[in-house]
């Protein structure tokens, strides 16, 4: 290939959609910019799914390893499937390995993992200096006091034809996906990564790697570590090729004393543009090293770097070509403001409510189709229950429409519902089972895995299905429309309208809490807990226009809400461990220790009906009569500053007729009255008037 500059040097800033930034909630993650190095690792590792990590700080020579850019260990895990981890990080961080789904139940692979390499990535103008410098390797040392020998033995060159590939909707990269298939001879691989980005918040870094099949991708079944998670994110879908890259590879092998240590790879890199265009180049210098020896070979790359002229690489190959090609990948719609000011109107904040959620709720499907994640699946049910429970707290001031979206979520949230119940019944189960009786509990296991398995085709069976696509669409339009102005209820102070919202909201879970504790049953304290979940949600929702203020009496109601929910989760765990002993075909020792588990959650039942009664006072209390008298104060300021209603006046023409202008004259007037809500708002304060 001819010799040219790289057309994506120091391009920073340019692809803006297609870098990875955020960080790991909950983990340490590596935030990726365009400033910072991707690192691909594109030599096969058959060793199974990998984990990644970062080298600690404490554990690094000064100013070698994180001098160099860009460099990641990859962990192995004993699946026996074909997935390499890599990403870039600067510092370099220790992660911890993160379990998958099947991980989290017993009788499945083991947490432990093993580090099978370390690897850097570098842009070069040109890779001849790369070549001579390896060629001079015998004459270099490692260091001042090792008088260890070098060699860099060349392997045979290999072509790469690769194809990158997205559905039409690029629902792939939307999801923070990459897709690529690989023909190296007469292998063809397919490869699935993530590039996260900002809108598609992923919880894990993923490269996997299966056999292609005879058939090509349309022929890829949902068996492998690829397939299985692109049918669950692309759905029906199909995939097409977006983007053809050729690489020249001239691989080397470094010897320390005739021991490897590396593994040297000179990529010459043509992206094809199309249109008639000349390709894009690349030339790419890629170091992988065995773990033993990260910390020795560190000072040898760093004179590589310097004598070559490398820097570290800023952009994948897929991002290069889409900014070659001028591909943009579509962002998620704009859905509108989300800020909630204390001057609100009760239509800005009704509004700005749902559009959080929906943006929640729509940045969670990619997560919950891949399944590897319990959390996504989890919080996409939440965003749906508090989609719907805002939309009973600010009906008034919502389209009609918005009736029909509410049932159509609760058929979505017992879609996920059905998942999730099995996800806690699993984890539950896991915690519970001592180590000596995880073989008693396999068959359990299995069958309740299976379930679950059956629960998560239908639920990608859902949101593959046409009727999600009206909802997620029509609610993205409904938001992004606004309240509408012309209503009075739309345009009132959020300030003045609340209160009464809440208010009501807390009347009805005081008379639950005392129809359960009366009664002492589980199914009262059960919908107990229904109405203290929408009273929280209404105090969470508004808690901007008070400063956050209300938040104090919002925890003592999530400490008794926390509470109701053991007893229910108590209660669904006996009931079903009951139910799968006279229905399931399990062995009498597994239906034996079961019935001993499901005696230890009705004792745990039990324990809670006997406490409960007692923590239903969290409903009242200082807490609840502070918040009332805070959000009295800023009803009154806010009905204060409301300007009086005026009436409209109709202009009547004066007649030349002495009876007709006596009848004009003695015409009573028409009473003021104020807007049905501003009445109903008033109840308990001082009208406007």
């Amino acid at each position: 290939m001819p010799d040219e500059p790289q057309e994506s040097a120091d391009k920073t800033g340019l692809l803006e959609n297609l870098t990875l930034c955020g960080l790991f909630e909950g983990f340490a993650f590596f935030e990726l910019s365009l400033g910072i190095r991707p690192v691909l690792m594109d030599r096969a590792v058959h060793q199974g799914d990998l984990e990644l990590s970062g080298l600690p700080a404490d554990e690094q020579a000064a100013g070698s390893l994180n001098d160099l850019g860009g460099v990641v260990e990859f962990h192995s895990c004993s699946s026996g499937t074909h997935c390499r981890h890599p990403t870039s990080c600067a510092p370099l961080r220790r992660v911890s390995p993160i379990p998958r789904v099947h991980q989290l139940y017993p009788g499945q692979m083991g947490h432990e993992t093993d580090i099978v390499g370390v690897q850097w990535q570098f842009d070069a103008l040109d890779l001849r200096p790369v070549e001579r410098w390896l060629a001079a390797l015998p004459t270099l040392s490692i260091g001042h006091d090792d008088p260890r020998t070098l060699a860099a033995e060349a392997q045979p060159s290999r072509r790469l034809l690769d194809a990158y590939l997205d559905t039409g909707d690029w629902r792939m990269a939307r999801a923070g996906f990459v897709v690529r298939t690989r023909r190296h001879g007469r292998h063809d691989e397919i490869t699935l990564k993530t590039a996260r980005r900002a809108e598609a918040p992923l919880p894990r870094t993923l490269d996997a790697s299966e056999d292609l099949p005879q058939g090509g991708v349309s022929a890829l079944g949902p068996e492998g570590p690829v397939g299985r998670r692109v049918h669950a994110v692309a759905g029906r879908r199909p995939l097409r090729t977006v983007l053809n890259v050729r690489t020249r590879r001239m691989p080397f092998v470094l010897r320390v004393d005739g021991v490897e240590a590396a593994e040297i790879a000179l990529d010459d890199t043509e992206i094809v543009v199309g249109n008639g265009q000349r390709p894009m180049q690349i030339r790419r210098v890629e170091v992988e090293v065995l773990p033993e020896w990260a910390d020795v070979l560190a000072p040898l790359l760093l004179q590589l770097r310097g004598a070559c002229g490398l820097r570290p690489a800023t952009l994948s190959k897929f991002e290069a070509g889409l900014l070659a090609r001028g591909v943009v990948i579509p962002s998620p719609p704009d859905l509108g403001p989300t800020e909630i000011e204390p001057e609100a109107t009760l239509g800005d904040v009704a509004y700005a409510v749902l559009r959080r959620q929906l943006g929640v709720l729509r940045a969670k499907e990619p997560g919950t189709r891949l399944g590897e994640d319990l959390e996504e699946l989890h919080e996409m049910r939440v965003a749906t229950r508090r989609l719907r429970a805002a939309m009973d707290l600010f009906a008034d001031v919502l389209p009609l429409r918005a009736r029909n979206f509410r049932d159509e979520l609760g058929w979505l949230a017992v879609v996920l519902g059905a998942v999730r119940d099995l996800d806690v019944q699993l984890e539950a189960q896991d915690a519970m089972v001592e180590a000596g009786q995880r073989e008693l509990w396999a068959d359990l296991t299995s069958l309740l895995l299976a379930e679950r398995e059956a629960t998560r085709t239908d639920l990608l069976a859902a949101l593959d299905s046409a009727r999600w696509e009206r909802i997620k669409n029509g609610l993205t339009s409904m938001v992004q429309q606004g309240p509408h102005r012309r209503s009075t209820a739309t345009r009132l102070p959020a300030l003045a309208a609340v209160p009464d919202l809440i208010v009501s909201r807390h009347a009805s879970v005081v008379k639950a809490a005392r129809r359960a504790k009366r009664s002492g049953e589980a199914a009262e304290f059960h919908r107990l807990r229904i109405r203290c979940k929408r009273l929280r949600y209404s105090l969470e929702f508004s808690a901007e226009l008070y400063g956050g203020r209300t938040k104090q009496y919002t925890r003592q109601l999530t400490k008794l809400q926390n509470q109701l929910g053991l007893l229910q989760d108590a209660e669904v765990a006996a009931n079903r461990l009951s139910h799968l002993a006279l229905t399931a075909d399990l062995p009498a020792s597994t239906v034996f220790v079961m019935g001993g588990v499901a005696e230890q959650h009705r004792r745990e039942l039990v324990r809670l009906l006997e406490q409960l009664p007692r923590e239903v006072s969290r409903v009242r209390g200082p807490e609840w009569d502070e918040a009332t008298m805070m959000m009295e104060r800023g009803r009154d300021q806010a009905l204060a500053l409301m300007p009086l209603a005026r009436r409209a006046l109709r202009i009547v023409p004066v007649s030349d007729a002495p009876a007709e202008r006596a009848a004009v004259n003695t015409a009573p007037m028409a009473p003021f009255v104020l807007p049905e809500v501003v009445r109903t708002m008033s109840v308990g304060g001082e009208s406007p008037a």
